[in-house]
């Protein structure tokens, strides 16, 4: 199964994120296993090479517009799927502690043996519901930075994933496109669960007219106690 090598370099450093030969050893290495496994499981419908570059390991790194990751020693990835955008983060900043978090056991169980390939430190994976991890005190409140790619409102993503914010610290929710209506209607939501709406991030994944954003919310005091509320509430009734 043929790799991009050449496509992945060049696109990473057009986004300010040089890979030794090593990490882009290991981003083939973790296409490959994708590949393999998308045969028995569903992962992801984008297979094609190129395509996986660009859609799932150039979108998770283009963080590097939102945060200055060199700045960040944990985040919390919730609703990884196939490991985006936890994974590549940690190939591409390898310094960085991470959780990666699903309420599908095979989908982790598969990310744990990427894991184990790829020889990767201080990155774990933890089954559960974000509504039962974010009342965990092992969880709540102990990261620098949550991120999430998951397909939810923002007043939904919100409440599952700020409880696992330290005070200062941040949410960031990748999103496609245009987040105008969602922001607005999440305002209140993001404030009463201790946060800020410090920043909207819009942009094209490189050489593409494929728009992207990033909604950059501040933890700036503790999220009350009653949330997350209790399994499928927060997406059943998002708060208003």
């Amino acid at each position: 199964m043929s790799f991009e090598y050449e496509f992945l370099s060049q696109l990473s450093d057009s986004i300010g994120v040089s890979l030794t030969d090593e990490q882009i050893q290991q981003f083939a290495c973790y296409y490959q296993r994708m590949i393999e496994k998308n045969k028995v499981m569903n992962l992801t419908g984008i297979t094609e090479c190129k395509e996986v570059i660009m859609k799932h390991f150039i979108d998770s790194l283009m963080l590097v517009k939102a945060v200055d990751l060199n700045s960040v020693s944990s985040i919390a990835d919730m609703g990884t799927g196939a490991g985006f955008p936890g994974i590549p983060l940690k190939i591409a900043f390898p310094h960085l502690k991470v959780c990666l978090m699903d309420s599908l056991s095979k989908r982790l169980k598969f990310l744990d043996e990427v894991i184990d390939e790829l020889k990767l430190q201080n990155i774990t994976t933890l089954h559960g519901r974000a509504e039962d991890i974010g009342k965990n005190m092992l969880h709540r409140e102990q990261y620098d930075l949550c991120v999430s790619r998951a397909v939810a409102n923002l007043s939904t993503l919100t409440e599952y994933c700020l409880p696992l914010v330290k005070e200062q610290g941040f949410f960031i929710s990748y999103k496609s496109g245009d987040v105008n209506a969602e922001l607005d209607s999440a305002k209140n939501a993001v404030s009463i669960l201790g946060g800020s709406i410090e920043d909207t991030i819009f942009f094209n994944l490189p050489d593409t007219d494929m728009s992207r954003s990033f909604v950059k919310i501040k933890k700036i005091k503790k999220t009350p106690k009653k949330y997350p509320r209790k399994a499928g509430l927060p997406s059943k009734e998002p708060i208003h």
